[in-house]
Formats: structure tokens, sequence, C-alpha cells
């Protein structure tokens, strides 16, 4: 009996010293920070969800994990957040993690996507999501929290932006155009020839949408970067790369939406103003660094530059002010990515 009391001493102490799981508290949810996703290795199923907080200034590993006693899945790609709720778009896994913004912990799961990779919101009650093999964008019912239709590009999709009742919506994979739709409709109505692949979008303070296309992955084409005028839906600036092995990605625009940043050879930056690309690299990329994929916070300017290292080991986040100096280096999981700002959110009444 006295041995039946020891251990079941010994099980109440082991309880009540479990250390409890650093999953995001109320203080750093609250605080404004990044999220890097950390696509993890094709296959591997080892996907996982960062944050840095600028309370701290620190970064916190696999709060996804920590949050729900399972993995985030095979290639987590692209993040947003509508309301209370966070969207995780895990491409290879062909779904879409909806998580509580403040504690991580799970709501739903949508699943039946072909490829997802970048979801758009449109409006309170639906969203649009990208793939890289269906040739149509899946509509999203964000109340049901489940796919609702599909509008059928013909194509298949990356990047999206929108202004006004329009959506851009680039055809990377192979492809040379933005598809136009009408999203009250959800309807094609115009498409847009841009140069080839265009990879990613951004639109600037003029309202003026910027596309960098990356010329093919085995370089096809010279990559240029292309300005289209939205109300108009023609192109009106092209800048052509100088090579074919000019291999820029991930065009990016600060909060101010006046300076355009891309990476090629370390990070890039250009003033919307400017007619020439940029002949001199902002960020420099050193010896042993691979810069995967770049963020510009919408608050202060810092640019935060990712590095795979070698696509096996876990990663890097760089984060450098608006001037362009280091200010920390801190490592995330393997192969870091796409990255979601969150803005701090004031709980001061009036």
């Amino acid at each position: 009996m006295k041995k039946l009391t020891r251990l079941l001493l010994l099980l109440t102490v082991l309880v009540a010293c479990k250390k409890t799981p650093d999953i995001p508290s109320v203080t750093y949810t609250l605080g404004g920070g990044v999220y890097i996703l950390n696509e993890g290795n094709f296959m591997g199923g080892n996907g996982s969800l960062s944050f840095y907080s600028y309370d701290s200034l620190k970064i916190y590993n696999d709060i996804f994990t920590k949050a729900n006693t399972r993995p985030l899945g095979d290639i987590p790609y692209s993040m947003i957040i509508k309301d209370d709720n966070a969207y995780i778009v895990v491409n290879n896994s062909g779904k879409i993690e909806v998580t509580d913004q403040s504690t991580m912990q799970s709501k739903a799961t949508i699943t039946g996507l072909n490829s997802p990779r970048n979801m758009m919101v449109i409006n309170d009650s639906k969203a649009y999501v990208s793939s890289l093999y269906s040739d149509s964008v899946a509509i999203i019912s964000l109340s049901a929290k489940s796919i609702s239709g599909y509008i059928n590009l013909r194509r298949t999709s990356e990047a999206m932006v929108m202004v006004g009742n329009k959506a851009f919506i680039s055809n990377w994979a192979g492809g040379n155009e933005i598809m136009v739709i009408n999203t009250n409709n959800d309807a094609v109505i115009d498409s847009i020839s841009v140069g080839l692949e265009p990879q990613s979008m951004a639109i600037d303070k003029n309202g003026m949408i910027w596309v960098l296309c990356d010329g093919g992955w085995s370089h096809q084409d010279f990559a240029k970067l292309i300005q289209i005028n939205p109300a108009t839906d023609k192109v009106v600036k092209t800048l052509t790369f100088p090579t074919k092995e000019s291999t820029p990605s991930n065009l990016r625009i600060d909060g101010l939406r006046q300076n355009l940043f891309y990476l090629e050879n370390g990070v890039r930056q250009m003033d919307i103003t400017s007619n020439e690309l940029p002949g001199t690299t902002f960020i420099i990329q050193k010896a042993g660094e691979l810069f995967y994929n770049i963020g510009i916070n919408p608050e202060n300017g810092d640019v935060f530059v990712t590095d795979a290292v070698d696509y096996s080991q876990q990663g890097y986040v760089s984060i450098y002010s608006s001037k362009g100096s280091l200010i920390t280096k801190q490592k995330v999981g393997i192969i870091p990515g796409s990255m979601y700002f969150k803005i701090k959110i004031n709980t001061k009444t009036p």
C-alpha cells in the first residue's frame, strides 16, 4: 500500500511539473511580429510555422505543432489572417489549416484542393485560392470553411492581387498571362499578356500593378518587370533584365508602397518612379548564404530575408533595417519561405 501511495505521489508531482508547451501566450499574440512558413522537405511532411516576436525579439518555432500536437503538413506555402482566423495554405498536402490566430489551435481543415499556392480574401464571405496544377481557382466559403465553387481559367495560377472589384491572377508555370476576374460574379473578363512565367505581384501607392516575370525555370526568355494599369488592363511599362541568366524572384513592396524589392543575387531595391532596373545590390548575399524569400515590414521598412542554407537543415531568418544594416539572424525551420506580417493589436479603449 505504501508503494502504491508513493507511486501516486510521484505521478502527481510529474504532472504538476510538466512543462507548459511553448505556444503563443496572450501577450505574445497581441504583440506585433512575423509568421515564417517553413516549407520542409518535399514529401517529408516536416513543414512548420515559426513566429518572430517584436516584443521579445525572439523566434518561436513549431508553434502549430505545439498547439495541436500534430504536424502542419507537407510544404506550407502561404498564410493570411482574416478577423480571428489564420489560414495556412499547405501546398503538397492539398489543404488549408484554419486556426485561431491567437492560439494557433485548429478550427477546421479545408481539404480537396489541388496543389494550393496562395489565398486572397475577396470579401467577408469568400476567398480565392490559386493552384500550381489545376486549371481552376478554388472559391472558399469563409463561413462554411469549405470549397464553394471554382473559376475555370484553363490555366494554372499563382500570385493574386485585387484592385476594386477585379482580381488579377498570374499564370506562372509555363504561362505568360495575367487573368482578370470580376469578383462580383467570379467570371473571367480579360487577360493581359506579360513576360514568361509571371511569378509575383505588388500594388504601388498609385494603384498600379507590378509583375515580376522570371523568364522560365530554364531561362527560356529574359526576365521582365512589368507595370499594369488596372483601370485599362494594359501594360504601361516593361523593364527587361540584361541577360537570360538573370533569375529575379519574390517581388515585394514596402508599407509606403513606394519602393519595390526582389531577390537577384541578393536583395534589390527600386523606386516605383524609376525607369531602370537597379544596378547595385541593396543587401548582399554572402558566401554560404542561400536567399530564398523576402518580406518587408509594412510599419518600419525592416527587410526580412530567409536563408534556406542547403535545403535540408534548419534555415535562418535575417532581419535588416530599412537602410540595409543587419539587425539579427536567427534559426527557424527547414526551408523558410513566405512570411506574414502581423500588426500589433491595440487593446486600449478609446
